[in-house]
């Protein structure tokens, strides 16, 4: 359903997002928990012509369990400028399709279920071989007991036929709070990770292959204390895909890392990950997928099953 108002235009979204993410990390001494849940999130708003657009809204999750009617409410605010190649975001937005792309490695996938905003700018220019996106994300503001900690990051990739290089990159600036707390220092981290490959797909009979081989590096200090710690290491991914089905392999191996946000599995020196993949066909506007992952670190294996559900609507 559209209203017009001369050259302005009423939309609404409507997204909900449930997932079941059960992580056995026992063995390997990493955090095991159950994530189960579902957000809830819907937008109205205005594009005022083709290039400017307001949203508001919110983001609600609610984890099953829970006697609560919501656990957290996060507000949706934002104003977007689109115009040719170029994208701009300020405010509150979706990270799903902005910054949702990271690698574990250098940013966790919980963001996605418990930080499902970016609270800042975001810059996006893509065209068809060429994809980079700044931005950064605020994620607590000083007070006189909070600290002030913001994220930044740069990503993007450039593709000419069947070959690309990709790369992303973030740091946390991790300041205390107004009040000083005696032996507290200013603290970065952060990761930089460069990729380079070939996108096979549908040059084979699978639907999908890419091959790609790149470098990790971290980056991470406390001001006054120390200078720059920065460990590297390799990663070889794979991944394979056909109709329904898909298999992503990733093997790591190097310097452990100490990435605040980043996953806990690469703080090993080796590390193998295999993910078998279904991505069931449901409905228009439904996306499902079902994830069964290994972890081989430390001569141990932990598991993992997760599924997710997105459906959005929209006019």
């Amino acid at each position: 359903m559209v209203h017009a108002a001369s050259a302005q235009k009423l939309e609404y979204d409507l997204n909900l997002h449930t997932f079941a993410d059960n992580r056995e990390y026992a063995k390997s001494g990493r955090y095991p928990q159950t994530i189960f849940g579902l957000r809830f999130s819907p937008e109205i708003g205005v594009l005022l012509d083709s290039v400017h657009r307001l949203r508001a809204g919110f983001n609600a999750l609610h984890e099953f369990g829970s006697s609560r009617f919501t656990d957290k409410i996060d507000p949706v605010a934002y104003y977007e400028f689109k115009k040719s190649d170029w994208n701009f975001y300020m405010g509150m937005f979706p990270r799903h399709g902005l910054v949702s792309d990271y690698p574990r490695a250098v940013l966790k996938d919980t963001f996605n279920y418990y930080r499902p905003n970016v609270e800042g700018m975001l810059l996006k220019y893509e065209n068809s071989k060429w994809r980079q996106v700044l931005w950064i994300d605020w994620t607590s503001r000083q007070t006189a007991t909070d600290r002030e900690n913001f994220i930044f990051g740069l990503s993007g990739q450039y593709k000419t036929g069947v070959f690309f290089i990709s790369h992303y990159a973030m740091m946390l600036h991790d300041a205390g709070p107004a009040v000083e707390i005696p032996g507290d220092h200013i603290e970065d981290n952060g990761a930089l990770l460069v990729k380079a490959g070939v996108d096979l797909s549908r040059k084979t009979f699978l639907d999908s292959l890419v091959l790609n081989v790149g470098g990790l590096m971290s980056f991470e200090r406390v001001r006054t204390i120390g200078g720059w710690q920065t460990p590297k290491g390799l990663l070889l991914e794979a991944q394979a895909e056909y109709k329904s089905f898909g298999i992503i392999n990733s093997f790591y191996t190097g310097e452990g890392h100490n990435i605040r946000y980043g996953d806990q599995f690469y703080t090993a020196k080796q590390y193998n990950r295999t993910d078998l993949i279904w991505r069931p066909k449901i409905y228009k506007g439904i996306e499902g997928m079902f994830a069964l992952s290994f972890h081989f670190v430390e001569g141990v294996v932990d598991n993992q099953q997760a599924f997710g559900l997105r459906y959005n609507f929209s006019n």
